[in-house]
């Protein structure tokens, strides 16, 4: 099974249960697609801007706001093998969203905030999962795989 920890450490943005249940449903249906074992663990901590700015400084050297940064506990996807064969729970890493940034971008972008922090999530599971956006063929790749993830939630970009 698949265990995964969400701690909202903000005040300024209600996390209900209902959204908690997206982002616990978003991880599931990402990790099965990308035939991730259920023996995982994921952590999402929901924050607001100022600390994710402080997360951003520190880490990327970057003193502004993200939305969202995924902090993987491997290197890349190959490593899951051992892991799984030790039968042991495999630790994926931290996923960290602003949900301050969330809802601007949600309105930026003219898209429902449940939309916007689906988005994140799926985008830091690719993350940690070993995808990235450096170049336009990696961009494509992990694009495509968020909007089909996103799209089972019927979470689709505004048009």
């Amino acid at each position: 099974m698949t265990d995964i920890y969400i701690n909202n450490i903000q005040q300024k943005i209600e996390v209900d249960d209902k959204l908690q249940y997206l982002i616990e449903e978003i991880v599931k249906v990402a990790l099965s697609k990308e035939n991730v074992s259920e023996n995982t663990e994921v952590s999402i901590v929901l924050v607001d801007n100022d600390y994710i700015q402080q997360l951003n400084k520190h880490y990327r050297s970057v003193d502004s706001p993200t939305d969202v940064l995924s902090f993987a506990m491997q290197e890349s996807i190959c490593e899951q093998d051992y892991i799984e064969e030790t039968g042991q729970e495999k630790l994926l890493g931290d996923i960290i969203i602003s949900l301050e940034r969330a809802k601007e971008q949600a309105a930026e972008y003219g898209h429902s905030f449940e939309r916007e922090i689906g988005y994140l999530v799926v985008h830091g599971i690719l993350h940690l999962l070993g995808y990235d956006h450096e170049n336009h063929e990696e961009k494509e790749i992990m694009r495509k795989k968020e909007e089909e993830i996103l799209k089972e939630f019927d979470l689709r970009r505004a048009d």
